[in-house]
C-alpha cells in the first residue's frame, strides 16, 4: 500500500468520503500565516503558503514558512461531532481530516485574520477580514462610506 508523503505523520488524515446524506462539519485553524507584501507592488498578498498570486498585479510568489508549518502540525483542535481534543498532524490548509474516535469527517479550514478598522464618521472600530485589494466599507453604525486598502 503506497501512503502519500502528507498521510505519513497523521493516521487519521484521509480522503474524504462522498455520502451526499452526510453534513459538512468544519474547524478554523487557530493559526495564520504572517502577513506578506507583495515583491511586485508592494500590496497584500493572500493569506497562505505555497505558490500565490497577487490580487492586484497578477505576479506569482512562491511563500514558504517553516514556523507556521511546523504550528499547523502541532496545532491541537476539538473534532465537531465527538469534542475530543486530536493533533493536526497535517502541514497544509484546508485538510481533510478523520476524527480516530468517532470517525467523523470533517475540513480544518485556513484562519482568515480579522482587523479592525476605524471608522472617520464616528470613529467606531468596525472588525472584518483581511483581504488583499481595495474594499468600500459602509458604517453600519453612522452610514459613512469608505475605502480601505490592504
Amino acid at each position: 500500500m503506497c501512503l502519500g508523503i502528507l498521510f505519513l505523520s497523521n493516521w487519521f488524515s484521509t480522503p474524504r468520503r462522498s455520502d451526499s446524506m452526510t453534513e459538512e462539519l468544519s474547524v478554523e485553524s487557530k493559526v495564520a500565516p504572517p502577513p506578506l507584501s507583495c515583491p511586485k507592488c508592494s500590496g497584500m498578498l493572500p493569506i497562505g503558503l505555497g505558490e500565490l498570486s497577487c490580487t492586484l498585479c497578477d505576479a506569482r510568489v512562491r511563500i514558504d514558512h517553516p514556523a507556521t508549518r511546523r504550528k499547523w502540525r502541532e496545532e491541537k483542535l476539538t473534532c465537531p461531532s465527538c469534542s475530543k481534543v486530536l493533533v493536526a498532524g497535517v502541514d497544509h490548509r484546508p485538510a481533510e481530516l478523520k476524527c480516530g474516535s468517532c470517525n467523523s469527517f470533517f475540513t480544518l479550514t485556513a484562519n482568515v485574520p480579522r482587523v479592525e478598522i476605524e471608522c472617520p464618521g464616528c470613529h467606531r472600530n468596525l472588525r472584518m477580514k483581511r483581504r488583499p485589494g481595495k474594499r468600500a466599507i459602509s458604517c453600519p453604525a453612522c452610514d459613512t462610506e469608505f475605502t480601505v486598502r490592504f
